[in-house]
């Protein structure tokens, strides 16, 4: 399903942004704008996005269900051909990327995913990519919730202390 193919851009300073880009940037950054709505509607727990400026660069927040972390795009600076998806530098995020998929991006720190314009781009594992940005802060939820449970159980308080030898 192509969910996001014909999503128009309503917010006009965002249409800007966009339209600020040279045509093959922009087209470019179109798909990773497209990749992101469908990724948004396919992966539950995350609702409806919201696109903004951030940074001046178009931004996609998890803003009703608050389930992951801002992800943006851009042109990045250093080159002409350059493009780029960026996340949150305080999360793990690229960090958990470089680890999945260390030979299949570029990275810029611990900050994006790098792109030249020629670059063939690996759809599926930039889809889990962004799915993992999208559902961060409930996957960070749910790893606390294991960890609290760990702990009560090496503590004695959790159900394995209950159980008769």
């Amino acid at each position: 399903m192509r969910f996001a193919m014909g999503k128009k851009i309503v917010d006009a300073k965002v249409e800007a942004a966009f339209n600020v880009y040279p045509p093959v940037i922009r087209k470019k950054l179109m798909q990773l704008r497209r990749l992101i709505f469908d990724v948004a509607h396919e992966t539950g727990g995350v609702g409806e996005l919201e696109e903004t400026l951030k940074w001046g660069q178009p931004s996609y927040l998890t803003k009703k269900s608050k389930s992951g972390s801002t992800i943006r795009i851009g042109r990045e600076k250093k080159t002409e051909e350059d493009y780029a998806i960026y996340f949150k530098c305080q999360t793990s995020l690229v960090a958990m990327f470089k680890e999945l998929y260390k030979n299949k991006f570029r990275y810029e720190r611990n900050r994006a995913i790098l792109f030249d314009v020629n670059d063939k781009i690996p759809v599926r594992e930039l889809k889990q990519c962004i799915e993992m940005a999208l559902t961060y802060h409930l996957n960070k939820k749910n790893r606390n919730k294991k960890r609290d449970k760990k702990t009560k159980i090496a503590s004695g308080a959790g159900p394995a202390s209950s159980s008769k030898a």
